[in-house]
């Protein structure tokens, strides 16, 4: 059989990315890097190298899988190695192995794959799916031993979508500077039944629009006139800014912590005992439960100082699954400082904790264990609450904004830069991110509203007038 020679002239970053040894590996963060291209040159290369194995790759839904995925597929293997399939959008190669197209539109779509036997797993555009999603799809890969071959993850993503945060966190928050590598443990139950611990390798390779020397001059200077945030997102994958993005000005500023200027997080401090204390809830079972608890100055100014979130360890927007019983005993805890001092809080929840059409409501069972704090129902209607959001968010000419929050509020700080727009609902937050900590903490603003602030609109100008 005479060789084929690939028209294939990778980047030096896909070749990192194709040579990597890492169990899952996340590739790209900014526009134009490559991606898609690679997750398809990375597929087929492993097929053909190995006999018999399988490859999944994901996108969220079928006619993206058309426009992307299996059109660049086609495009770069010949039909004497591969041959498409449009019945059961897979292609075949002629070693035996074959490369599935597949998509998650929601989530119970990951059934369909409960039976799937993955050597080379693929997800392009990772953010558009859950951390539930990739956490089941990837207990799928397995290999015979006859294979001779380590099942693997190959990712890629640009910042945004509403998995920014679990993926950030996985990939880019975890990772060292320098190598961009991890080792996580996960722990697994064996056919024995006995629990072992696994390590995996995550690795995360950025790749930006001036690592693909195959770009258009004219495509990169388009993304240089973008707006600030929005262009050190698709130009440099910055993972801090993002397209979509709900709130793109909340500032976290270590170098202003003390001052308190043109920053929302700030030092801790002793609060004064004179001013008034809110406690606000977002209940959560399989999804995180929320606890925020903020002062509020003379002045208006609110400060969270304090917060309590029922997140599994390592993993975003997973809940801890406990009853509201267990939950209420957390809070007592909690707040046990606060009622040493014989401070008086105020509680704001979410008004389905009082739906009672599934028997004792969440409330009730909450306040058999703990009546420390008597909650009332939030206001609800999510654009008047967004907009409070917004108003607190907004820097006055002094550079103060009406809302601080405690740098020791890690999971707020980690969570309101993540949320962003939903694609359906354009006004309102991706409620498939992780939006507990906001929906508490609108809650919280609802109940003590500002008023919009009005800017006087600027004279108009005289127009120039050369006869006057």
């Amino acid at each position: 059989m005479s060789s084929i020679v690939f028209d294939y002239c990778p980047t030096a970053k896909q070749r990192l990315f194709h040579a990597s040894k890492s169990n899952e590996i996340l590739y790209g963060g900014a526009a134009g890097g490559g991606k898609s291209y690679a997750i398809c040159w990375d597929a087929s290369m492993r097929c053909l190298k190995y006999p018999g194995t399988s490859a999944y790759l994901f996108r969220r839904t079928y006619p993206e899988l058309e426009q992307t995925l299996i059109k660049t597929m086609r495009m770069i293997v010949p039909e004497t190695l591969g041959k498409y399939y449009a019945s059961n959008h897979e292609m075949q190669f002629v070693n035996g192995s074959v490369a599935r197209f597949a998509h998650l539109s929601d989530e119970s779509d990951v059934i369909k794959y409960q039976g799937a036997e993955i050597q080379w797993l693929y997800f392009d555009e990772l953010t558009h799916f859950s951390e539930s999603m990739y956490n089941y799809i990837k207990t799928r890969l397995r290999a015979p031993k006859r294979l001779g071959v380590h099942p693997c993850v190959r990712c890629a993503s640009n910042p945004g979508g509403p998995g920014h945060g679990w993926v950030k966190a996985r990939f880019v928050d975890s990772t060292d500077v320098g190598t961009h590598t991890v080792i996580k443990d996960t722990e697994i139950t064996g056919r024995d039944g006995q629990k072992k611990t696994m390590k995996s390798v995550c690795e995360y390779i950025p790749a930006t629009v001036y690592d693909n020397p195959h770009i258009d001059e004219l495509y990169i200077a388009e993304l240089e006139q973008k707006p600030e945030k929005l262009r050190d997102a698709l130009l440099l994958g910055k993972w801090d800014a993002f397209e979509g993005q709900a709130f793109p000005e909340f500032t976290n500023d270590p170098e202003h912590y003390k001052d308190g200027l043109h920053t929302h997080v700030i030092d801790p401090f002793d609060i004064p005992l004179h001013w008034t204390r809110y406690v606000s809830f977002d209940h959560g079972f399989s999804r995180p439960f929320s606890f925020g608890a903020w002062a509020v100055d003379p002045d208006g100014r609110a400060y969270r100082y304090k917060e309590l979130y029922g997140c599994k360890k390592g993993e975003a927007n997973v809940g801890l699954m406990l009853t509201p019983g267990e939950i209420a005993a957390k809070l007592a805890d909690w707040l046990e400082p606060e009622f040493r001092e014989g401070i008086h809080i105020t509680g704001i929840a979410d008004p389905a904790i009082w739906d009672e059409s599934r028997g004792t409501s969440v409330e009730e069972q909450i306040r058999k264990v703990f009546s420390g704090v008597t909650f009332r129902k939030g206001d609800n209607t999510r654009m008047p609450g967004k907009m409070q959001v917004h108003e607190r968010l907004r820097f006055d000419d002094d550079g103060r904004p009406m809302m601080y929050i405690f740098s020791t509020c890690t999971d707020f700080i980690r969570t309101i830069p993540t949320l962003c727009y939903d694609e359906h609902k354009v006004e309102d937050i991706d409620t498939a991110g992780e939006d507990h900590i906001y929906d508490e903490t609108r809650y919280f603003l609802m109940s003590r509203p500002l008023a919009p602030k009005i800017v006087a609109p600027k004279p108009k100008r005289k127009a120039w007038n050369p006869l006057d």
